[in-house]
């Protein structure tokens, strides 16, 4: 028996059973499991209350005891009062209930379509850019400099002095955003995966690059570009509020979080429950994506794509 074997053995020795440091590390390891995964089924809870507020202000509408337009009762009532409107009322006399359910339809809808945007446009110029390299790649490299190099907000105030500020030229705006960060990403998971020996038999096999892209390459790259797509969604929330609260967003009467913040802002001392509740909304929204986008990137053991 070697010297380190015989070590070896003497220290196992000389562990009491069940107090081994792997033993410890293991059973660490099993309470960092459970505790995320009550944080998990609570944003998968909470996701699900706001996609179905919004589905039902989109498709629905009526299910709603007022329109989020209508004054109906007394302006500024607090929350926890009689069913259904237990979130009470904004300045104006008009349901908050209702008015946070259209503000979920209108965050969802910019968030999901600008991510769409982002990953059909983005995906498809990494994946080239993966594939083919040499001056293809480094003009798409390029392309994607140049917008991560233009700032944001520069770009939005543009849009809006160019068009009136709506919901699609919102979308628009924050969908160019999006486009090289995707693109960056899918090329750093291309080209991980473009060494595989998949790609190898493909190639000798005598597949096009069409097959080979699409058919090797993107399947390969869909965990990536799904964990980050989620934690984007989450940012362009954020950012849709932000513009909304800044009176760049979406114009009223239409109710978005940012703008209901903004709306009762002055009113913050003597009723906090017209700020507190959609900043609340806000807030668990975008931590329950990004606890989901965390999750589906350790799910997927996301490691290989180094931008």
């Amino acid at each position: 028996m070697s010297t380190l074997e015989t070590a070896d053995v003497a220290l196992g020795a000389a562990e009491p059973a069940g107090t081994s440091p792997s033993a410890a590390k293991q059973a660490k390891s099993g309470k960092a499991r459970k505790r995320p995964s009550f944080l998990l089924w609570f944003a998968i809870a909470w996701m699900s209350l706001v996609l179905l507020g919004a589905l039902l202000s989109l498709i629905a509408p009526g299910v709603f005891s007022h329109e989020y337009g209508e004054p109906f009762g007394e302006a500024k009532q607090k929350p926890f009062g009689a069913f259904p409107e237990f979130l009470g009322t904004d300045g104006l006399g008009r349901s908050q209930l209702t008015r946070l359910a259209f503000g979920a339809r209108v965050s969802m809808i910019v968030a999901l379509v600008s991510v769409t945007v982002g990953v059909l446009i983005g995906g498809l110029l990494g994946l080239v850019a993966a594939y083919f390299r040499g001056p293809i790649e480094m003009i798409i490299d390029l392309f994607s400099d140049a917008l991560l190099a233009f700032p944001p907000l520069i770009l939005l105030l543009a849009l809006s002095s160019v068009y009136e500020p709506s919901q699609t030229s919102i979308t628009a705006g924050l969908a160019v955003l999006t486009i090289p960060g995707f693109t960056r990403l899918t090329k750093a998971s291309a080209i991980a995966q473009s060494n595989r020996e998949y790609v190898t038999v493909a190639k000798a096999m005598g597949a096009g690059s069409g097959r080979i892209i699409f058919k090797e390459l993107l399947p390969n790259t869909f965990p990536a570009v799904l964990s980050y797509s989620v934690i984007v969604m989450a940012v362009l929330i954020v950012a849709e509020g932000s513009l909304s609260f800044l009176g760049l967003g979406i114009p009223p009467p239409m109710p978005s979080w940012g703008g209901m913040i903004n709306a009762a802002r002055d009113d913050l001392s003597l009723y906090p429950a017209q700020v507190f509740v959609p900043c609340g909304v806000l807030f668990l929204t975008v931590f329950s994506l990004n606890v989901i986008g965390d999750r589906l990137r350790a799910k997927f053991d996301v490691r290989d794509t180094k931008l």
